[in-house]
């Protein structure tokens, strides 16, 4: 038979690192072991070995000098080993070894991080730097249940920076532990960028809004609120009044009433606001209920104002801001190419993809164009919307091109 000369010389390579086909055969023998394991706990079984697979390639890059060429070839011969398993891809190896540089900890991922998927340590791993906010949105992706898609929604719109942050009075309103958990359910600011208003909108356009995308609302509000109504009518002393959002919130076991406000935060909303509280704790308040809590939110708010508004406040209230789309400061949003220089740029990107193994080609490369309406499509999916900023065209238009460049990687490595 015809020696195959590229074959012997890589069997060689690989014989002259160190230690390297010792490595290879025990990890054969912990994958297959951990094979069996999965049937019982697959996810914390197969996290726990891909953090395992990630240290020791990191210790053995450390202690035994090994190169970030060593990683190819072993995704190389796990995958001829296990090919019926998806996850030994070089990407996701790579994967493995931050995962394993991230959280040093063994327990902790056992105990924590182990408990969510493996997509979703990936896209954390990705997006978020520090060690504190991985593990804050490891946690609430366990205590709320969070998919994938939604977890990238909140790490995008930066909510462990907005949780909590709200101007309250619940430390002197409510009793421990309500007052602690209702500070950490409000946030500041809030954002509204899945609505579509234009420059001169009133109250009643933002609350319509708001109600018309009620399941965005409710996700940006945050797990247990229960929505009761619009323009929810009491009757005080014989005259009507109409609250603009009631919710009941299944773990504070309250009623919420919220007020929207188009303009900036004045004193003499939380006068209104108290009166509002005070109307629904003695006519829809129920014994088991606890104390009704409101929420103002205003297009922009003084701190300090707001603070001296609630201070001798008797009932729970809290002030936030909204945010209805992002936006760049007025320095930055002249340097922003114009939607017509946008245009020209996209009809000139294309995709050049390797057809050989996709559509059955002989190693042909075909280009297909994509048009501007691409980027539109995706935009109007994402958002509900149909306008968009510069900058989030500027930003799908950077995804398009990210997926241009990894247009041989798959999403089905990540599992």
């Amino acid at each position: 038979m015809p020696r195959d000369d590229k074959s012997e010389t890589s069997q060689k390579s690989a014989s002259a690192i160190i230690g390297y086909e010792d490595f290879l055969t025990e990890l054969k023998t912990r994958i297959s072991s951990a094979q069996l394991r999965a049937a019982v706990a697959v996810n914390k079984e197969l996290l726990l070995l891909y953090w395992q697979i990630g240290r020791d390639i990191l210790n053995r890059q450390q202690q035994q000098g090994w190169g970030a060429k060593v990683i190819n070839r072993l995704a190389a011969d796990l995958q001829k080993a296990f090919p019926e398993m998806k996850g030994f891809s070089l990407r996701n190896l790579k994967y493995m070894r931050a995962f394993a540089e991230a959280y040093p900890d063994e327990q902790l991922v056992q105990q924590v991080v182990a408990l969510i998927a493996w997509g979703h340590n990936v896209r954390i791993l990705d997006t978020v730097k520090d060690q504190t906010e991985r593990l804050w949105y490891v946690q609430q992706t366990i205590q709320h249940g969070w998919s994938r898609n939604v977890l990238v929604h909140q790490i995008e719109s930066k909510l462990y920076y907005r949780q909590g942050k709200a101007t309250t009075n619940f430390n002197r309103t409510l009793p421990q532990p309500q007052s602690q958990l209702a500070q950490q359910l409000l946030k500041d600011p809030y954002t509204f960028d899945f609505l579509n208003l234009g420059e001169d909108f009133l109250e009643r356009d933002l609350e319509r809004a708001l109600i018309n995308h009620i399941r965005d609302f409710l996700l940006e509000l945050g797990v247990g609120f229960g929505y009761l109504g619009s323009q929810y009518h009491l009757e005080v002393g014989g005259e009507d009044f109409y609250i603009d959002l009631l919710f009941y919130h299944a773990r504070l076991h309250c009623y919420i009433v919220i007020d929207l406000k188009i303009e900036e935060f004045k004193p003499e909303y939380s006068g209104k606001m108290n009166f509002y509280v005070s109307a629904v704790d003695d006519l829809l308040r129920q014994p088991d209920d606890r104390p009704t809590i409101g929420m103002i939110l205003c297009k922009s708010k003084n701190k300090v104002i707001a603070e001296y508004s609630l201070r001798d406040m008797h009932k729970p209230i809290g002030v936030s801001v909204y945010q209805l789309k992002n936006t760049l400061p007025e320095a930055l949003q002249g340097n922003l190419p114009t939607i017509e220089q946008l245009e020209a740029e996209l009809e000139t990107v294309s995709i050049i993809e390797k057809v050989n193994g996709l559509s059955g080609s002989e190693g042909k490369m075909e280009v297909t164009h994509y048009p501007l309406d691409e980027a539109y499509k995706r935009l109007r999916l994402q958002t509900k919307r149909t306008e968009f900023s510069p900058e989030e065209i500027r930003n799908e238009v950077a995804k398009i091109r990210s997926e241009i460049n990894a247009n041989t990687t798959k999403d089905s490595d990540l599992i």
